[in-house]
């Protein structure tokens, strides 16, 4: 891949970021969502790639797609596989909370995971951690793995998991350890990568979210020198059988490797509203300003990009002349 598109894909996320900004708290995620897609197809189609979009904006949102297969990109250039979510945290955007991004990923073509999208059984960490978990072992065993491996008590530790019916057993378990939980809304791409920053406060994410989400944050990951493991959680014969015609194995713990191939991958994600590690889009009148990630695996350089656009001269963040 060449190094130049690092730079690229903070342009395409910052505008998706500053396009769904603008329905932040307006109750309306849809819209927030198709505009940060639109915004995302216009940036695309003046960045020198042949994209194919192997993880888009997942059935279960209802909302505007970048569909499966879609070719992205000036048609030049490097082939690459994409994986896209121009609004993680349609929810969170639309109640105006905290943490919602817009991230993609790219790897070269072949790389990525042609994930199904369904849900998927998670658990991440940070550089420090890693060879230390096991999706497949208890969380208490997972706990006092990353608490040894972070020179912590367990009291010590903070787990992140999205608070969900379904995470009740995790969550209590996590108490009875004795460790701390953030709790978040939506978003566990966020979740996943804050492991890997100190400034958050989070050292291990649990849980079930989705399959496709779970792709991006392996990249992420990668690009950090952290760990995510997962396993597809299929909830009826249907999905079962899609994982089967897509040549996965359902019961397989899918590790770093499995979710994204090779030494190569590239990671941008722009906060839409404020986070831990992101700051949201402030809109200035006729400017507004932006905080970016943007990471590459093979050289293991991490960025944070500030930006400060004029709306007047670039209002939907793309130069006609």
């Amino acid at each position: 891949m060449e190094r130049s598109l690092s730079m690229e894909l903070v342009r395409i996320t910052e505008a998706a970021a500053i396009a769904s900004s603008k329905w932040m708290g307006r109750g309306l995620k849809n819209e927030a969502d198709d505009a940060a897609t639109e915004a995302m197809r216009t940036v695309f189609d003046t960045i020198p790639m042949r994209g194919t979009v192997v993880i888009g904006e997942g059935e279960m949102d209802e909302a505007p797609m970048l569909y499966i297969g879609e070719q992205l990109g000036s048609g030049d250039g490097p082939e690459v596989d994409v994986a896209v979510d121009p609004v993680e945290g349609t929810n969170i955007v639309a109640a105006g909370g905290w943490n919602a991004i817009a991230v993609l990923a790219i790897a070269d073509r072949g790389n990525l995971l042609n994930a199904p999208d369904m849900y998927m059984d998670k658990i991440a960490v940070g550089p420090e951690a890693v060879g230390k978990i096991d999706i497949n072992a208890t969380v208490i065993d997972n706990l006092r793995a990353v608490a040894k491996a972070k020179n912590k008590d367990i009291e010590d530790v903070v787990a992140t998991i999205i608070d969900r019916p379904r995470h009740a057993q995790i969550i209590k378990e996590i108490r009875d350890a004795g460790a701390r939980i953030k709790l978040i809304t939506d978003g566990d791409i966020a979740g996943a990568i804050n492991t890997a920053f100190d400034q958050t406060g989070v050292d291990i994410l649990f849980g079930i979210g989705g399959a496709p989400e779970g792709v991006i944050s392996a990249v992420g990951l990668k690009c950090l020198g952290g760990e995510f493991q997962g396993k597809l959680v299929p909830q009826d014969d249907e999905e079962r059988q899609r994982c089967l015609d897509m040549g996965l194995e359902v019961d397989k713990v899918l590790m770093m490797d499995d979710l994204v191939k090779g030494d190569d991958a590239i990671f941008a994600a722009t906060g839409i509203t404020d986070g831990e590690l992101l700051r949201g889009v402030q809109l200035k009148g006729s400017f507004a300003e932006s905080h970016t990630l943007v990471m590459r695996a093979k050289s293991g350089t991490v960025r944070f990009v500030e930006g400060r656009h004029s709306l007047k001269k670039k209002p939907d963040l793309v130069m006609k002349d």
